[in-house]
């Protein structure tokens, strides 16, 4: 699998109700691997929430965390062997 380049990718491995992250157009991956759903592209439009039509996990937008997230561990590393 291609390592992500242009489109920031999220997870909810610790399940938290609200992952606040800097970008409206995203991945949301679920949980990590194995137990991920499919990597779904989500944008937010002139929205500044989505919710994971997956998971549920519900994302605010923040445009202070750049390309990050808070929780600062949702944020998905492809690791580079796969």
């Amino acid at each position: 699998m291609a390592e992500h380049l242009t489109t920031p990718h999220f997870h909810n491995q610790p399940g938290v109700p609200i992952i606040h992250i800097g970008v409206r157009e995203f991945m949301c991956t679920g949980a990590l691997p194995p137990f991920d759903h499919p990597h779904t592209y989500i944008d937010m439009g002139g929205s500044d929430d989505a919710v994971c039509p997956y998971c549920s996990t519900r994302f605010v937008l923040d445009v202070r965390l750049g390309t990050g997230c808070q929780p600062p561990e949702c944020e998905f590393h492809q690791d580079p062997d796969s």
